[in-house]
């Protein structure tokens, strides 16, 4: 059976080899081993040009939106917070026009953490730029601990993962306003949406936390699936 094409986001970065310091394409290899491991075939995305995401439309099975630094604030009219990591405007722009063009040529996507965001953004949604200040406390942050989430069990995701999940997903922001189209499918006990559907489309998932580090491969698997001929 064919492998279907899935292509990941990656970051653009400065990275050493040898006596080399250059900038780079990277993603963190799970991406790969995860959707590999679904029975798809992964490619890795740079974010340079946005001419060539037509092609990717028509040559493309599937898309994971990966995760990394936040997304500009201004680009849903919020002020960027000082203690966010600076933005990466040319991951953003990309990423953003990417997201656009899979919704609307229905391509199954898995949207991971930033990859979330990036997918609330393009739809017109904005985010929450520092989430402690909402919520009081900070233990959407706290690094290595798990936390209990709530899954509809009507949705994608829930048929994948069951009605609960527990995830370590340390983040300082959230979803505010959901962007045309997207539906909350999932939430932690103090409410904020820890994932998200794409209503009407072939496979449109977005998650808060990271399922590709964990042994649990189950919504990798529904997405490879899903972006099967």
């Amino acid at each position: 059976m064919t492998r279907p094409l899935i292509g990941i986001t990656s970051y653009l970065e400065a990275a050493r080899w040898g006596s080399w310091v250059r900038e780079a394409v990277l993603s963190p290899p799970a991406y790969a081993k995860a959707v590999e491991k679904a029975g798809g075939a992964a490619v890795v995305l740079p974010p340079i040009r946005l001419d060539v995401i037509g092609d990717y439309m028509r040559g493309l099975s599937g898309l994971v939106l990966a995760g990394g630094v936040e997304l500009d604030a201004t680009l849903y009219g919020a002020e960027q917070d000082e203690r966010v990591e600076a933005p990466q405007p040319h991951r953003d722009r990309f990423e953003l026009a990417l997201a656009r063009a899979a919704v609307q040529a229905d391509l199954p996507i898995l949207a991971i953490a930033r990859g979330m965001h990036v997918l609330n953004v393009a739809q017109g949604g904005a985010l929450i730029p520092w989430l402690p200040e909402v919520v009081g406390h900070d233990r959407h942050h706290e690094p290595g601990v798990p936390h209990a989430i709530q899954v509809s069990v009507s949705s994608k995701l829930g048929k994948a993962v069951g009605d609960h999940v527990e995830v370590i997903a340390p983040h300082r922001q959230a979803v505010k306003r959901l962007g045309t189209g997207l539906l909350a499918v999932a939430w932690a006990d103090d409410q904020i949406v820890e994932a998200i559907e794409l209503q009407g489309h072939r496979f449109g998932v977005g998650v808060q936390w990271h399922p590709e580090r964990g042994d649990d491969n189950r919504l990798f698997e529904a997405f490879v699936e899903a972006a099967r001929p």
